[in-house]
């Protein structure tokens, strides 16, 4: 395992703006997933892989077939993988854990990985302040919501949904991204201090903001953002000594 890496992707927003854009880059996320395959000792999805997604209890979004049967292919190769709900794609209900032997994490996780601590999140809701997100988020996540959404009929229910996702704050469906705001204000941040006040991590690892960041926040600790495959098209590696963030280029 000494020669094989853990690679982290997120915000591939795929479903935006377009079938044929997306399809595009659904292309390339696929090919870079082939690109890794050989070395990938592990792969973490950090959030937002879908621009939208919800299981009703007997269908799934159209589209994605590509993706969908790449990461069943590698996982049926005994190479796991692993998903974090972001908030364009919280609404997973076990598909994935069935169809595709994936895992699937709705709240931050810590692991420990090749000796080095891991604080691992999509990163949405986290922080200070955001408080009206915060609030939208809990009715999200309301099984009582979700239930009653579901029974809006897939071609309703999924169109607007599309038209929600699309409003984003932090990145719109011509890839434009909110500006850095500065380490004393990005909430994620932030929040990664406060962690830190209370127990070491060598990496704090979130996506969400669409930025490509990484800052040493103390000795032996650096904050990651993996930017997107919107405008970025990056993902990061870990060989054990190197963690590093990479441009793919096709």
């Amino acid at each position: 395992m000494a020669s094989k890496k853990i690679f982290f992707v997120s915000d591939a927003h795929l479903g935006t703006p377009s079938h044929e854009k997306s399809l595009v880059r659904e292309k390339l996320f696929v090919k870079w997933l082939d690109e890794i395959k050989p070395q990938a000792e592990e792969i973490y999805i950090i959030g937002d892989l879908f621009d939208f997604w919800f299981e009703y209890s007997k269908v799934i979004p159209k589209g994605f077939t590509r993706i969908l049967g790449k990461l069943a292919e590698i996982t049926d190769a005994g190479i796991p993988v692993y998903f974090f709900t972001g908030n364009h794609d919280v609404w997973m209900r076990g598909y994935f854990e069935k169809e595709l032997n994936i895992p699937v994490y709705h709240e931050p996780v810590v692991k420990t990985l090749r000796g080095k601590k891991f604080y691992l999140a999509h990163g949405d809701g986290l922080g200070p302040g955001d408080y009206g997100y915060k609030f939208l988020k809990q009715i999200f996540r309301s099984k009582f919501c979700q239930w009653l959404f579901k029974w809006l009929h897939p071609d309703i229910g999924i169109t607007v949904a599309d038209f929600w996702s699309k409003r984003s704050r932090y990145v719109s469906a011509d890839g434009k991204i909110e500006p850095y705001l500065g380490e004393d204000k990005e909430w994620l941040i932030i929040y990664a201090r406060q962690l830190l006040e209370k127990e070491h991590y060598d990496y704090f690892i979130f996506g969400h903001r669409h930025l490509v960041l990484d800052i040493p926040l103390k000795e032996n600790s650096r904050f990651i953002n993996l930017g997107d495959w919107l405008t970025h098209f990056t993902y990061a590696e870990f060989d054990g000594k190197t963690f590093r963030i990479n441009h793919y280029k096709g």
